[in-house]
C-alpha cells in the first residue's frame, strides 16, 4: 500500500484540487481545532499537520505565533495555494510527501478527517496508527477531528466513515485516550457528524 501507490495516490488528489472537487475546504479553520490551538501556550511546539490541504489551520497557527508548524499534502497544488497566501511561511515546513513514508518527530500532530481520506482497510487503518505514534516525541500527542459517520462498505466513495470504537480499536494500541467525544462546536453542516480526540502517545 505504501509505495506502490503513492502515485496513483498523487494523481487522485491533485485531480481532485484540479477540478475544484474540495468538498471538505470550509475556507478557514475547523472550529474544533482552533479552539484547542488557542488554548496552547507554548509557541515552540513542534506540530505536523499531515493531508493539510489548503492549511487553514497551518496559517492560523503561523498567524498566533507558533513558528515551527509542519504543513504536508501528497499534492503540490494546495501546498503552492498555501505559500502564495503566506509568502513569508518557511518553505522548508511545506511537505509535499507520503504520510506513510515520512521521518521526524514532532510534539503534536492534528487530525482534520485525514484518517477518513484513506480507504478502509484493516491494513490501512493500523499503518495510520502506528506511522502517528512513531511520527510524535514521548508524551507527544494526537488531537483532532474524525468523521462519526457510516462506513458503508463503498471503496471509493471519500470521506470514508467510522465510529468511536472502530477508531479506538486503531488507536488504542499505541495511543492513551485523553478525552474522544461528540464534537460540540462542529461547522453547521457537520454538526451530530464529528469527534473530537486528544490522544497521547504510550
Amino acid at each position: 500500500m505504501v509505495k506502490n501507490t503513492m502515485n496513483e495516490l498523487r494523481t487522485y488528489w491533485t485531480q481532485r484540487y484540479k477540478e475544484n472537487n474540495t468538498g471538505w475546504d470550509i475556507g478557514y479553520p475547523s472550529t474544533p481545532i482552533k479552539t484547542y490551538v488557542d488554548q496552547l501556550t507554548d509557541k515552540d511546539l513542534s506540530i505536523l499537520i499531515p493531508g493539510a490541504g489548503n492549511a487553514y489551520e497551518a496559517e492560523y497557527l503561523w498567524e498566533q505565533g507558533f513558528k515551527n508548524v509542519y504543513v504536508m499534502d501528497i499534492s503540490d497544488i494546495p501546498l503552492k495555494k498555501f505559500e502564495e497566501r503566506n509568502p513569508k511561511f518557511p518553505k522548508n515546513n511545506l511537505l509535499l510527501e507520503n504520510f506513510f513514508l515520512h521521518k521526524g518527530q514532532y510534539d503534536l500532530i492534528l487530525e482534520q478527517t485525514f484518517f477518513c481520506s484513506f480507504v478502509p482497510t484493516d491494513d490501512n487503518r493500523t499503518r495510520y496508527a502506528q506511522q502517528m505514534a512513531s511520527l510524535l516525541k514521548p508524551w507527544g500527542k494526537l488531537v483532532g477531528v474524525w468523521f462519526d459517520i457510516p462506513l458503508t462498505g463503498d471503496m471509493e466513495k471519500r470521506p470514508f466513515g467510522g465510529n468511536k470504537e472502530l477508531y479506538l480499536k486503531y488507536l488504542s494500541p499505541f495511543f492513551k485516550t485523553k478525552t474522544f467525544l461528540k464534537c460540540h462546536n462542529s461547522i453547521p453542516p457537520r454538526s451530530g457528524n464529528e469527534l473530537f480526540g486528544i490522544f497521547e502517545k504510550k
